[in-house]
């Protein structure tokens, strides 16, 4: 199975792991420029409303628009309670 066309031209393929709490913008713009996939989970932005806000930051950096990849994970967990609190 080929790699999509995003990726084929990473020096390596690797993706930052998305890290609980500590991973943010900053993080994964870096990890862009670092030329492997950047990522953050959706729940580290706190109140939810700020995940627009992060993503909208990531998106406008010129990386982003030259078309380097980057994610957003979007937690699954058994307790929806604590992901509604986040």
């Amino acid at each position: 199975m080929p790699l999509p066309a995003i990726l084929q031209n990473l020096p390596l393929p690797i993706i930052g792991s998305p890290l609980f709490i500590i991973s943010n913008p900053k993080l994964v713009i870096e990890q862009c420029k670092a030329g492997i996939v950047g990522s953050m989970p959706a729940l580290n932005a706190r109140p939810a409303e700020q995940l627009d806000e992060w993503l909208a930051e990531i998106s406008e950096t010129r990386l982003v628009q030259q078309g380097e990849p980057g994610q957003a994970g979007r937690a699954v967990c058994d307790q929806p309670d604590r992901a509604q609190e986040q």
